[in-house]
């Protein structure tokens, strides 16, 4: 009898939700994770000190809240497992220097407002823009949580009619053009093009226009869900669901190899030389770069283009902290309340400042203007540390090599300590109420989970060509491995990408169909 039917490797959120779908559906699914810990991206953990609960990646869930997973509840993970989500009326603020803010409401009538404050004419026209993202949400959000359909389909589907050229021509334009057009003050172009870095990459990037509209679209229909407990809880409760039905997921448990037989994935081989057999397939989080090393039997061909993607030239630094009491903004809200938000962009001085942060990431070096952004999430779930304490989390964007040739494990106490100095320019009692903290370098990402190669957390850079059903080639982008029967990949690297989306499912239901099971009947009763 072999030890499972189906064999995970990783257990990113990727994963467990393509082994929670096939649990349900009746499935023996074993887990098996490298690390210590659970979660890969989504996970919640006391880097600091004990009893403050710091979410290592990941802090907020945007786009999974419109997944059936969630949206329907399918696996019970809310209903049964004990998932619960906070949704704060304001998910991002931009925040400057001189003390203005600008706020991104979940109701537009009230983001308008604030936005009325730099100028009437892009409050008005802001109000167009989200008009126009709500109407096309529904048609993004249909491809989000299922395979995509092919690029040219895609392409001669969206030809059909002014509105579909007009989407289309959105997706190609970057998002400063974007911005050019609509909005005349500075500081609104710049609050939306901040949205792009979110994505890792530059507003001056051509195909990055359609993500504020995706972005704003998400954020006025579903806000931005804080997990109660930590990022850690969605891991929770999927890990909940696949041991309530039988499965198992395993620690230190690090797969080197991917066992096949006749053309078909048949198991994996441990790094310490232990076999374990899979009798209906493999479902692995195997980054493009490192399949060929790990999967003997894949077409060489197929393993060429794979290590051939391309990888994003913004990695992610970040800084963990334990504070003594909550951050105290120098900003105020408009009425002279303090500020809250999920999500705080502390913003350069002049959009170009931030244009050319991104443009010497392009070159290797170091920005010369921080772009710092900064979570506060106690705010809003006060689970996540003592009580009167708080926590942050804060990230700046950097190259995976130094261009000074030391070493990111040499340097990172370095510029962690710059950034915590850039918050002090908005923050009042920053550094002051810092009892410790703790950073992670791109180095430092990688090591955490191989999905996010050389720090890429989105595992291969955002393009249009590594989009879609081209996301991470075109060979791979069904999910399925050519030449080698049952294997199967998730995570960050496939469509549709970087984030917390739950895409796993997509993988599940190209797994289900090859195994004879109706997907639409998988759910928890």
């Amino acid at each position: 009898m072999a030890d499972a039917d189906i064999i995970i490797i990783g257990s990113g959120h990727n994963g467990l939700v393509a082994g929670a779908y096939l649990a349900v559906a009746g499935k023996r699914v074993l887990v098996l994770e490298r690390n210590e810990w659970h979660g890969g991206g989504v996970v919640s953990r006391e880097l600091t000190r004990p009893g403050f609960m710091h979410d290592q990646h990941s802090m907020s869930h945007i786009f999974i809240q419109g997944n059936p997973l969630l949206a329907s509840d399918d696996l019970g993970l809310k209903s049964k497992y004990g998932l619960k989500y906070v949704f704060p009326d304001v998910p991002m603020m931009s925040v400057w220097e001189d003390g203005t803010t600008l706020p991104l409401h979940r109701d537009p009538a009230k983001s308008a407002e604030a936005i009325s404050r730099f100028s009437q004419k892009d409050a008005e026209t802001f109000l167009k823009m989200s008009q126009q993202a709500a109407q096309w949400l529904p048609m993004i959000q249909a491809g989000l949580y299922s395979p995509p359909m092919p690029q040219g389909a895609q392409a001669a589907m969206m030809d059909q009619s002014v509105e579909g050229r007009e989407m289309w021509r959105t997706t190609q334009v970057s998002t400063f053009d974007l911005m050019e057009e609509l909005f005349e003050h500075e500081k609104v172009r710049a609050h939306f093009g901040r949205v792009a870095g979110e994505n890792l990459v530059s507003p001056d990037e051509k195909a990055t226009g359609i993500g504020a509209y995706v972005f704003l679209g998400f954020l006025e229909k579903y806000g931005f869900g804080v997990p109660v407990g930590g990022s850690g809880s969605l891991t929770n409760a999927l890990i909940a669901c696949i041991e309530g039905h039988g499965g198992s997921v395993r620690a230190s448990a690090s797969v080197r190899e991917v066992a096949t037989e006749g053309g078909r994935a048949t198991g994996v081989v441990l790094d310490d030389g232990e076999r374990l057999s899979a009798s209906d397939g493999i479902i692995g989080a195997l980054h493009p770069h490192i399949l060929p090393d790990m999967v003997d039997a894949l077409p060489a061909d197929v393993g060429h283009r794979a290590k051939r993607t391309h990888i994003t030239d913004a990695a992610c630094f970040t800084v963990h902290a334990a504070l003594d009491a909550p951050l105290e903004f120098r900003a105020k809200r408009h009425d002279g309340e303090p500020l809250s938000a999920v999500m705080y962009e502390l913003m350069p001085a002049s959009y170009e400042d931030m244009r050319r942060a991104f443009d010497e990431l392009r070159y290797g070096n170091m920005s010369p203007t921080p772009l710092v952004g900064v979570g506060q999430l106690p705010q809003h779930d006060p689970t996540r540390c003592p009580e009167g304490k708080s926590i942050f989390h804060a990230w700046d964007y950097v190259p995976y090599t130094r261009q000074d040739g030391r070493s990111w494990d040499e340097a990172k106490g370095e510029f962690a300590e710059k950034m915590i100095a850039q918050m002090g320019k908005y923050i009042a009692n920053v550094p002051d109420v810092v009892l410790d903290y703790h950073c992670d370098s791109p180095v430092d990402m990688e090591r955490t989970s191989p999905s996010f190669y050389r720090g890429d957390l989105h595992g291969i850079a955002t393009t249009t060509y590594q989009s879609g059903s081209h996301r991470p080639t075109p060979d791979l982008g069904q999910y399925r491995v050519p030449g080698v029967d049952r294997l199967y990949l998730v995570g960050p690297f496939q469509h549709p990408g970087g984030g917390v989306f739950g895409a796993g499912r997509a993988t599940a239901m190209v797994a289900a169909e090859d195994l004879g099971i109706d997907f639409d009947e998988v759910r928890v009763s």
